[in-house]
């Protein structure tokens, strides 16, 4: 089967058959298209879009294109989440002790922080120690033994999906529907589950701006994990404002930390909730959301989520410690400063994507995949929209480690946080469900 005559059916607006996708995927995989060939294929079907069908055909080829994580013999049913991607968004590391003190398995494979978004492995390792770079058996015997593991992609792990994100993020194709799903559901699906829920966030921190965008995305999503025999269910979340008051590595494992006592802030407690709920529908061990959320709930409530996550950290080389004594374990930036209000109002907007970037400033994230990461630096006792602030009260605290970082993320910070007289009605948090 000739490249050529491949990307020339997909060019034309026709639709693949099962065997022209899987050639496409097969020729990323074994060099077998050259690069000019892989990139023609994927702008044709940038522009001509796929049908729910191909991307199916698309996603299970490129998850079969390595190794795919067996975990029958690991009892129950295996539920994963995955997050689109936000600012302050560490619900994977409390969600994740949660649902597995709650008895359902949770194998979560993640990704690093690039841009303004953070990266739930990045988080991780602000804790001394802490090992994600283990290998399948290790995850495999990992979820088996604990009922959850915590780790970065595998070289074996959908390697098409490698080759071909590295060349759409040089050909102009990032912004795809189907080619986003398949990369998102590929490498899902390859980690072994029997179900997966998303959190699809839009907003200014989101990388989709509107809410049409994030429910299309979501709505294809849930319809290819069906196709592929997968239960998938998806809730649509706002990222205009941070999610909790905390943004960076290190303070981000706090905040997580305190929300397994039962003590995070209303949104980050909120938002685990809802998704930890959708996550024992899938698993089949509740059958309504109301009791599902109330077993979370007990898992905190009686210390086995916290217990939970220790144990996931000292299994994975970390200091367990860190779940009594966070602000001593993991790093502390040399500098806390406060930003404090100008004037006496309501808060007004606290922008995502600016936090975002005061946080990247600071030195939290990386603008290329190569940067370095400091684990100590970021905002925490950020505000909240609609809250009411005396002049001279806490906007928020900047963690920093050089004095020219401090002075350009707290003005970023000013320029996000905005102060006035009007009170502020703020929209639902979880603004859909798509089951």
């Amino acid at each position: 089967m000739f490249p050529q005559h491949v990307i020339a059916r997909k060019r034309d607006g026709l639709a693949l058959s099962d065997e022209e996708i899987r050639a496409f995927v097969q020729g990323a995989t074994d060099g077998s298209w050259a690069d000019y060939q892989l990139s023609a294929m994927l702008m044709a079907i940038f522009l001509n879009g796929m049908t729910t069908e191909e991307v199916a055909t698309y996603t299970e080829a490129m998850m079969h294109s390595g190794t795919v994580a067996d975990l029958s013999n690991v009892p129950g049913r295996k539920v994963d989440k995955h997050s689109t991607g936000g600012v302050g968004d560490k619900v994977s590391l409390p969600l994740a002790a949660m649902v597995a003190a709650a008895g359902v398995p949770v194998p979560m494979i993640s990704g690093r922080g690039l841009g303004h978004s953070g990266g739930t492995l990045d988080k991780l390792e602000a804790i001394p120690g802490f090992n994600v770079n283990l290998t399948l058996e290790e995850y495999r015997n990992q979820v088996e033994r604990v009922g959850c593991a915590l780790i970065g992609q595998t070289s074996d792990l959908a390697p098409s999906d490698k080759k071909l994100y590295a060349l759409r993020d040089v050909t102009a194709t990032v912004e795809c529907r189907p080619l986003i799903c398949g990369s998102i559901m590929c490498k899902k699906l390859a980690e072994g589950i029997d179900g997966l829920v998303l959190d699809v966030k839009f907003g200014r921190g989101a990388f989709m701006k509107d809410i049409d965008q994030a429910r299309e995305l979501a709505t294809a999503m849930v319809e290819i994990g069906r196709a592929m025999g997968k239960g998938v269910h998806a809730l649509l979340t706002a990222m205009d404002q941070p999610l909790g008051r905390a943004v960076g590595n290190g303070v981000e494992v706090a905040e997580s930390i305190a929300c397994l006592r039962g003590e995070g802030p209303a949104d980050l407690m909120e938002v685990t909730y809802a998704l930890g709920a959708e996550m024992l529908l899938l698993a089949e061990v509740e059958t309504d959301l109301t009791s599902a959320r109330e077993r979370l709930e007990k898992t905190v409530s009686d210390g086995s989520a916290l217990a939970k996550f220790g144990e996931i950290v000292a299994v994975q080389g970390g200091n367990a410690r860190v779940i009594d004594d966070p602000l001593g374990i993991l790093p502390q930036a040399a500098q806390q400063v406060p930003l404090v209000a100008s004037r006496a109002g309501i808060v007004q907007d606290v922008d995502a994507m600016e936090v975002a970037l005061a946080a990247l400033r600071l030195g939290a994230g990386r603008a290329t995949a190569e940067d370095a990461v400091d684990p100590a630096v970021g905002i925490t006792e950020l505000v909240k929209v609609g809250e009411a602030v005396e002049k001279g009260q806490t906007l928020a605290v900047v963690h920093a480690n050089d004095d020219e970082s401090l002075l350009v993320a707290t003005t970023q910070l000013r320029d996000g946080i905005v102060v006035g007289d009007t009170q502020v009605a703020t929209p639902p948090l979880i603004a859909e469900r798509i089951a």
